[in-house]
């Protein structure tokens, strides 16, 4: 009798848990490496219902520059709930195999302070499924510093190449939208 009053709490905890996975977007499912340390960014947990921006980054890029304004536009709209989140990828060879070597270019070189992952895929078959669902809800990454503003129930709202800058202001547009919209 007492084994079964004891299941009692795991079942509840079990139908809570799968009633968290139903209720985190498809954008925001899984994990994925933080670029310095050896902790995973639980996507859900840590984006659920906030307004986001993903970038696909690459250190030697002539578009790595664009840290420093997306930082800038990051500290700017972080008081209003916005997250950003930098995931470095080799697909357009354009990113060290050394995490290490792109923490530095990120952190230091460009004082990075939202959060970034280890390389990822983030095109064809073999790309993470955070991209995967980036691009079936709008398009795969063209080239590096391609810049997605996700709004608070996980849909994206628009993409942007690498070529608009930080500072565009349809780009500040979106981000303001995805921080006016309701979870």
């Amino acid at each position: 009798m007492h084994a079964r009053w004891l299941a009692i709490p795991f079942l509840a905890l079990a139908t809570l848990a799968s009633s968290w996975a139903a209720d985190c977007p498809a954008v925001l499912q899984g994990s994925l490496p933080e670029l310095s340390g050896k902790q995973q960014i639980d996507l859900c947990e840590r984006f659920a219902g906030k307004p986001l921006v993903v970038v696909n980054t690459a250190s030697y890029c002539g578009f790595a520059p664009q840290f420093e304004g997306l930082e800038a536009l990051y500290k700017e709209y972080q008081g209003q709930g916005l997250q950003m989140l930098g995931v470095p990828s080799n697909d357009f060879k354009q990113e060290d195999a050394d995490s290490e070597k792109t923490a530095k270019v990120c952190f230091a070189n460009y004082g990075v302070t939202f959060a970034m992952t280890k390389a990822q895929h983030v095109r064809g078959n073999d790309a993470v499924p955070l991209f995967s669902e980036l691009a079936r809800q709008s398009s795969a990454p063209k080239w590096n510093f391609y810049k997605y503003v996700v709004d608070r129930r996980g849909k994206v709202i628009a993409n942007f190449s690498s070529l608009t800058k930080p500072d565009d202001p349809e780009f500040k547009a979106a981000i303001e939208k995805a921080i006016a919209s309701q979870p």
